[in-house]
């Protein structure tokens, strides 16, 4: 089971080098300027590294009058604005504008650039934009001490909501680069020793206008309550859930999670956002009180669908919305209607079957077909977790497809803790029989480890009549794996 939810922050770096290797990263709507030095102390060699090391941070940005619009200014004891905002509406004529900058070759005016930045490259004349939720950020490159104040005017700049970075370069004054910058100083001052490798810094600053970094997702587990999970059983889902709370980066403005619990009538354990740390959802999941009776998944869907995700219930606008359907049994009602809901609304639906569960309903919840795992065998998941990685890391967004297969291996984790707790003894006693049945239709054992059981069946099987008992476990709980399409 693939999950689009964002894990560990530490995966950031993973996804967004996945995007600009492809070139295919979105960055967030941004008002950038670049502020170069190009004072006596810079050759005219070292200024040429700097041209390009700022081409190749344009290269990977999504410039747009909609999206990241770019300016330069130039200084030394003057300052000139290179390159305004409003300027180029596309990458080519915007690098090739950089490109042909030259170098003001005369003293280091550093607190005047800053003024000159704030006051006019990020005016709205210059193609500035006033919208709130459009960032406004600065990249400084500097080799040298300035010749005036910059503690105050950038002091100003960033109190005018300007984001500034500050990158040294070989004799620069380390102290005048922590004036200029914003908190936290360690991710927005820089050091090089020299213009020959600054180029290295350029992935950082990819990375940071990359827009996938900051995706919002609310993700709500719609859990199966009913009599025939049994207490000791749903003690176990409890512990499941938290295992893959665990993994996620839970945060105010990165995942939230909901949680609600389902038999005859549905219950909202607790809505998105009301927990914004992982110690707290978990203790809630924790304390969450056993149901029982009747399997009413359709209704449960349908609650989902109206409550759930809906603003009043703190779910966020444009967030990704994914919901995690466990059940261990057929549903007592039709959920044809509200799963489909589902898909219209374009949410990401998962579902995982334990038991008595109906494979035909686990794909009709599911949003895509290989979105669901029923029972089978739990030694089968690595391997169609490898097939898994292949399949569903989509060519065109590499943002989500290293976030799913991080997330895969925490939900995969869980799921085998689960399975080997919760039927270790059924497993064994299940095996044999399937196996000796397997072997009397001459199936062989790599067609049940590699999911082609179903296949395999069709294809070998003289009577019509085999329903799924053959690899259905008679004895409940069975094991977990996948039926996916080859």
């Amino acid at each position: 089971m693939l999950l689009c939810i964002l894990g560990a922050q530490a995966t950031v770096d993973l996804r967004n080098a996945a995007a600009m290797a492809a070139g295919l990263c979105k960055t967030k709507p941004t008002d950038l300027v670049f502020i170069i030095d190009s004072s006596r102390s810079v050759r005219p060699s070292e200024f040429e590294q700097v041209k390009v090391f700022l081409n190749k941070i344009i290269e990977g940005l999504d410039v747009g009058p909609d999206a990241t619009r770019v300016g330069v200014v130039n200084y030394a004891s003057r300052v000139k604005n290179e390159v305004s905002l409003k300027s180029y509406k596309a990458k080519p004529a915007l690098i090739k504008a950089v490109s042909k900058i030259e170098p003001l070759s005369s003293g280091t005016m550093t607190g005047l650039a800053i003024q000159f930045a704030m006051n006019v490259a990020f005016s709205e004349a210059e193609g500035a934009r006033a919208k709130s939720d459009i960032s406004k950020v600065a990249i400084i490159v500097t080799d040298g001490r300035p010749q005036d104040n910059v503690r105050d005017i950038a002091a100003k700049a960033r109190e005018s909501g300007i984001e500034i970075y500050a990158i040294g370069v070989g004799r620069v004054d380390m102290n005048t680069l922590k004036q200029i910058a914003s908190e936290p100083l360690d991710e927005h001052t820089d050091y090089v020793e020299s213009y020959s490798i600054i180029e290295k810094l350029t992935q950082k600053f990819k990375e940071a206008f990359c827009a996938c970094s900051d995706a919002a997702t609310d993700v709500v587990f719609l859990i199966d309550g009913s009599k025939s999970v049994r207490p000791e059983n749903f003690e176990l889902v409890k512990k499941w859930i938290n295992q893959i709370v665990d993994g996620l980066d839970i945060s105010d403005r990165n995942v939230h999670v909901g949680l609600v619990q389902y038999s005859s009538s549905v219950k909202q354990e607790f809505n998105l956002g009301k927990y914004i740390t992982k110690k707290e959802i978990k203790d809630a999941v924790k304390k969450m009180p056993y149901m029982e009776r009747g399997t009413m998944t359709g209704q449960a869907i349908g609650f989902l669908v109206d409550k759930s995700f809906n603003i009043a219930n703190g779910a966020r606008p444009g967030a990704v919305k994914v919901g995690i359907v466990f059940t261990d049994g057929r549903s007592q009602d039709y959920i044809g209607d509200a799963a489909k809901k589902t898909k219209e609304q374009g949410f990401r639906m998962y579902a995982v079957g334990v038991g008595n569960a109906v494979e035909d309903e686990l794909k009709e919840i599911a949003s895509e077909p290989e979105n669901y795992f029923y029972t089978a065998d739990f030694k089968a998941i690595n391997e169609i977790g490898k097939k898994l990685q292949i399949s569903t890391c989509a060519p065109e967004d590499p943002c989500e497809c290293q976030t799913l297969t991080k997330f895969q291996k925490k939900v995969e984790e869980a799921l085998q803790a689960l399975t080997k707790k919760y039927i270790l003894f059924s497993v064994f006693v299940s095996m044999v029989k399937g196996l000796n049945r397997l072997r009397y239709r001459g199936i062989s054992r790599l067609d049940l480890v590699a999911g082609r059981l179903r296949h395999a069946a069709a294809a070998r099987a003289d009577d019509a009549t085999a329903d799924r008992g053959v690899f259905r476990l008679t004895t409940p709980p069975p094991v977990f794996t996948s039926w996916f399409p080859h």
